[in-house]
């Protein structure tokens, strides 16, 4: 399991997650907030969790740390359909963690899990946004 780790750490830029030394399945992962997103120059905690029917059933994986974003409610958990009805054993973690990624530079209201920032990205999109640059400087500053 260490040398998947290392793979997808070489090979996913501001992305690393490391096993737990008490339990080989859940994992502690960082993602770095993507350029001219509102998230840049954050660092996101997350956790991730190998279900023990893993590979046939989806990681768990939530936000620990706080943010604004549509498709993440408070508690951290992330709308994104490869996570959901969309599994596949064949994708990877490196792929899911990728994906939440990418999630993080294109929002998606018409898709949300929180219905009020989702409204107010729709209804404001630009003051939205400096919502969420504002929570990334006070939550997610890596301080």
């Amino acid at each position: 399991m260490c040398s998947l780790i290392v793979w997808f750490v070489d090979t996913a830029p501001g992305i690393s997650a490391s096993p737990s030394e008490d339990n080989m399945r859940y994992f502690n992962v960082m993602i770095l907030g993507p350029t001219q997103s509102p998230y840049e120059g954050g660092v996101f905690k997350l956790e991730l969790f190998l279900p023990e029917e893993y590979p046939m059933a989806a990681p768990k994986v939530r936000f620990l740390t706080k943010i604004y974003h549509p498709n993440i409610d408070k508690l951290g958990r992330i709308c994104l359909d490869i996570l959901k009805d969309k599994w596949s054993p064949a994708l990877q973690i490196r792929t899911v963690l990728l994906s939440i990624q990418a999630l993080l530079s294109a929002p998606n209201p018409d898709d949300p899990l929180s219905e009020n920032i989702a409204k107010h990205w729709k209804t404001n999109e630009a003051e939205a946004v400096e919502t969420a640059k504002e929570w990334t400087r006070l939550y997610a500053s890596g301080a």
